[in-house]
């Protein structure tokens, strides 16, 4: 039985995760205890934790309560982030602070104390959920873009330094998805509409990462055609920033 460390567990997404993975002890950490219980009460091989990921100090303290109670990760899940689809010029600096602290720092945080002890062991796997925005920055997301661009060059060195130690660190750069993610992002709705084509739904992206747990791989980006509109902006950047400013402007 794999012991599964989910953050963000509340989300649309994790709730997707967590219904495939039965057999599996889960420690599921969210901002609300009554929230975690009300979803995840009555599952049973659970732990839920509320944890407040923007405190460094709690990260720490969770992490040695792990080691005290002899709970070895075998698959972290770094889930937890939000963002908020703005001008550049209308974002706070409290608000690019707030964002890095959970989409960030966190991660990272969690990613480096639990992939020291998953290196000791020999083995592990570690999935930073990050977005396709981490590989192709839009309009109106100059902040949230910066933060998964940061998880995705983060994870991408972090795959290297474990790869020898047996250790996998998967990267997932998901389009839009239908969940509450968008209530915050995009209260009038107006975005969402207008990515119908390409929104996901929860399930079929928690199913592609479930399939790829405690497999070597090294990133999984959907829907397809996102992957290929990366590949594209690659090829031809400057095509792209034209487009992206005039065709894909959907914010």
């Amino acid at each position: 039985m794999r012991t599964i460390l989910i953050t963000g567990a509340t989300g649309g997404l994790a709730q997707a995760i967590v219904t495939l993975l039965p057999d599996d002890h889960l420690i599921l950490t969210g901002r609300s205890l009554a929230k975690l219980s009300a979803l995840y009460g009555q599952r049973p091989k659970t732990t839920l934790l509320e944890i407040d990921l923007t405190d460094p100090q709690a990260i720490d303290q969770m992490v040695a309560g792990f080691d005290q109670e002899g709970i070895s990760v075998d698959i972290l899940i770094n889930n937890a982030g939000y963002g908020e689809f703005k001008a550049f010029d209308q974002v706070s600096d409290e608000e690019v602070r707030s964002m890095f602290e959970v989409d960030v720092f966190a991660l990272m945080q969690l990613s480096r104390l639990i992939g020291l002890r998953m290196k000791v062991a020999g083995k592990g796997h570690i999935v930073n959920i990050s977005s396709v925005l981490g590989l192709m920055a839009t309009s109106k997301a100059s902040v949230y873009s910066a933060a998964k661009f940061a998880v995705t060059g983060f994870s991408s060195a972090l795959r290297l330094e474990l790869a020898d130690y047996g250790v996998y660190v998967t990267t997932v750069n998901p389009g839009p998805i239908r969940t509450g993610f968008f209530d915050q992002a995009d209260p009038s709705g107006t975005y969402l509409k207008r990515v119908e084509r390409y929104a996901l739904n929860p399930d079929q992206v928690a199913a592609r990462i479930v399939r790829s747990l405690g497999h070597n791989q090294r990133d999984l980006t959907l829907p397809f055609s996102l992957k290929v509109a990366h590949r594209f902006y690659h090829l031809f950047p400057t095509i792209g920033d034209y487009l992206a400013r005039k065709v894909f402007n959907y914010k």
